[in-house]
């Protein structure tokens, strides 16, 4: 009877962080939808896949987890242009996938383009509690380093991320401290400082998995890094679409 309790709470409090979470993601999504339709009664056909893909981009985006990153260009950016930075991200995904310890996904940036999400679990890159960088980090960070300096005309953003275990007061400085630890060993690994255009901690407010679980709570602890379109690669992007 003890042992039934115990899983009776656990599942309690697991579905409340569902129906938590759900709901966020519920509200985005009717954002979305309203948006499409407003984009609709105002635009009128092809001008809808530009700017209306942009923003969504965006929104769909923190509705996945993922951090709002892009170029401010002013304005929108065509289909034949995101066909030539959707190549040249493919490229940059293929070799960040050779990277030891890193997960690389394809996500949009905040100008509808693709963009690259590189991922790196904390307990690899870092001992519990703090931000100093192991071997082990070091090592995958290095060749991750030579990527970055192949993809020169990418932008980079570095986030550092916590689970919800500990107080804001704790996690917060935390996840800021381990995306400093990583932007200043890319940088050790000749990494360009202007390529460099965001580090920020998140501390736990950003989750990907679920917090009640020790599996969940392992991949919320991580940091990000973006890789996308610089306003230089989106005006050479432009040039070779014409």
């Amino acid at each position: 009877m003890r042992n039934f309790c115990k899983f009776a709470g656990k599942l309690i409090c697991f579905t409340k962080q569902i129906i938590k979470i759900m709901k966020t993601k519920i509200i985005s999504l009717m954002l979305c939808i309203g948006l499409l339709v407003a984009c609709n009664n105002t635009q009128k056909g092809a001008g809808i896949g530009a700017a209306g893909g942009a923003v969504l981009g965006g929104i769909i985006g923190h509705i996945s987890g993922n951090t709002a990153i892009g170029a401010a260009v002013g304005g929108a950016v065509g289909a034949g242009v995101g066909a030539v930075i959707g190549n040249r991200m493919d490229k940059a995904k293929k070799a960040a996938q050779e990277v030891q310890n890193a997960k690389v996904e394809t996500v949009k940036d905040t100008n509808g383009l693709d963009a690259v999400k590189v991922s790196f679990d904390s307990g690899i890159l870092f001992a519990t509690n703090k931000a100093d960088l192991n071997a082990a980090a070091k090592n995958s960070l290095k060749q991750f380093a030579d990527v970055l300096k192949s993809n020169s005309d990418c932008d980079i953003a570095i986030i550092g991320h916590t689970d919800s275990t500990g107080s804001d007061a704790v996690n917060n400085p935390l996840s800021v401290s381990r995306a400093k630890a990583v932007d200043a060993y890319l940088k050790s690994c000749g990494v360009s400082a202007s390529q460099i255009k965001r580090i920020e901690g998140q501390g736990s407010t950003n989750p990907v998995a679920d917090n009640s679980t020790e599996a969940g709570r392992k991949q919320n602890r991580r940091v990000e890094v973006y890789m996308y379109a610089s306003e230089k690669m989106i005006e050479d992007a432009k040039a070779q679409a014409k």
